[in-house]
């Protein structure tokens, strides 16, 4: 696979670029995002679906934008897609041929259910721990549904419920008598075993509430994806958005003002029919998923009447990240460094007094193999870099609370940590004894691992953690250890190995 791939979405309300750049097999970032609200679909609904010349032509121009953007960010590979617009057109060959000639893309022109597996493969790779969800994907034309159960993609169906749909067939003609009956048809379609606690919702439109309601509750991270929020208690206020006068009250965007109501109609609709308590905000979708299907090597053309979807499944490796690795790759990460190494086994040393829940070492050790990364933009202040880096970078596969605990960790740095600092995000963070005894390991490892890159051995007896090592006897920095903040009723004493 290239090294910089651009991945072109084309749907029926606007025309989106991602460029990807791996940094390894697996690990990759985004370097940039492109939009453009071209509305393929406008005025096709209402004329027979037949594509219409102002919009093709719209398209056609954002489409040369994009592969003039693409080429200048070097990328290699340019793969376009286009969704409900395009499939439901009675022109769309035409259309195809046209953009190849004019603008040198080969648009591929995907099915229901593969626009439906593509964002279910992007969610349940690029989230946090999916084990049994319902994905909702609402676009222009159509809305996805991806079912999956103990981590793996089930079942996938395609609705023609979409909010340009729904704009010009009801809201635009004034016959919304009617639009209620259309809805309940297309849910009939919805098989029951779809239903589920666990909605992972996608598309510009259930971002745009997910974002309204992060800033309704002053939600103290700025970042929406991987953001969850209880349907029963945000219910009411996704319906005040669809019937509101005033749509800057809600915090919306004014690209969405034309499209949102129609959006609040059909998610309200589903999230009721597949009975929702838990919704997963994803900031991926159809895109990531066609570059994860070329990342792993999966011909994701699927069939409509495919029922198997066994041999479309595709994950990472078993503990494998791709934020995580990319910053490695890209911050030259010293992989002989043994912070990691260490914090491990003083983890597992001092569980019979820190009694810290075992699932915290994975963000230990997380935290552990990022400690230096700051010290790549600068050995002052590296710690805050680190947290910084941290927190932006750890985009995909972490939950906001992972990603918090992280940041933290790697900002102390061993020093006390100021509870009025993290007074904003302390309803994200576990309790002082985790961050304290965190804090305390990470910090000790780093520094030994700073010190010396032998194999050392740990013994806790009576509330003191004996150091050994196997050689001859090695320095350390007693001075910099005792400036560690330990937790209390803890003695650190240093030896050698008889």
């Amino acid at each position: 696979m290239a090294k910089k791939t651009a991945v072109i979405d084309l749907g029926s309300n606007s025309v989106r670029m991602v460029v990807f750049e791996r940094t390894s097999r697996y690990g990759f970032f985004i370097c940039s995002e492109h939009k453009k609200k071209v509305r393929l679909g406008e005025n096709a609904y209402n004329n027979n679906k037949i594509l219409q010349e102002e919009a093709m032509l719209k398209a056609e121009k954002a489409l040369a934008y994009f592969k003039e953007k693409a080429l200048k960010e070097k990328c290699r590979k340019i793969i376009a897609v286009g969704t409900s617009a395009l499939r439901d057109a009675p022109n769309a060959k035409d259309f195809i041929t046209r953009i190849a000639k004019n603008v040198g893309l080969n648009i591929k022109c995907i099915n229901g259910k593969t626009e439906s597996f593509l964002g279910g493969l992007a969610a349940l790779n690029l989230l946090s721990n999916i084990q049994n969800a319902t994905t909702i994907d609402i676009g222009g034309g159509s809305t996805e549904l991806c079912l999956i159960k103990e981590g793996k993609i089930i079942d996938c169906i395609s609705l023609d419920l979409g909010t340009v749909r729904l704009k010009e067939i009801f809201y635009d003609t004034k016959r919304l008598n009617v639009l209620d009956q259309f809805i309940q048809e297309a849910l009939m379609q919805v098989p029951k075993r779809f239903q589920n606690d666990n909605i992972i919702a996608i598309g510009g439109s259930l971002r745009a509430l997910s974002n309204s309601i992060m800033k309704k509750n002053s939600y103290p991270l700025k970042m929406i994806h991987n953001f969850s929020y209880s349907f029963e208690k945000e219910k009411n206020h996704i319906e005040k958005i669809q019937n509101a006068k005033n749509l800057v009250d809600f915090n919306i965007k004014k690209d969405r003002f034309d499209t949102i109501k129609e959006g609040c109609v059909i998610f309200l609709a589903l999230a009721k029919n597949l009975k929702a308590k838990n919704i997963i905000t994803s900031a991926v979708g159809v895109r990531e998923g066609v570059f994860l299907s070329n990342l792993f090597q999966k011909y994701t053309k699927i069939k409509n009447d495919t029922t198997d979807f066994s041999k479309f499944n595709a994950k990472f490796p078993p503990n494998f990240n791709p934020s995580l690795k990319s910053l490695q790759d890209r911050f030259n990460i010293d992989y002989s460094d043994k912070s990691a190494y260490f914090a491990n086994k003083l983890f597992d040393t001092l569980l019979p007094i820190h009694k810290v829940d075992i699932n915290f070492k994975k963000d230990l050790l997380n935290a552990a193999k990022l400690a230096h990364i700051g010290e790549r933009i600068n050995f002052y202040f590296a710690n805050e870099h680190s947290a910084y880096m941290a927190l932006n970078g750890l985009h995909f596969g972490f939950s906001h609370k992972e990603i918090l605990l992280i940041s933290t960790l790697l900002k102390a740095n061993g020093k006390k940590i100021n509870p009025f600092a993290i007074e904003h995000i302390k309803e994200l963070l576990p309790n002082n004894h985790i961050l304290t005894w965190l804090n305390f390991i990470l910090a000790l490892a780093k520094k030994l691992a700073k010190d010396t890159d032998i194999n050392l051995d740990f013994m806790l007896k009576n509330h003191t953690l004996y150091i050994y090592s196997d050689k001859k006897q090695i320095y350390f920095s007693k001075e910099e250890i005792k400036k560690i903040s330990k937790p209390k009723l803890i003695i650190l004493a240093f030896n050698q190995k008889n």
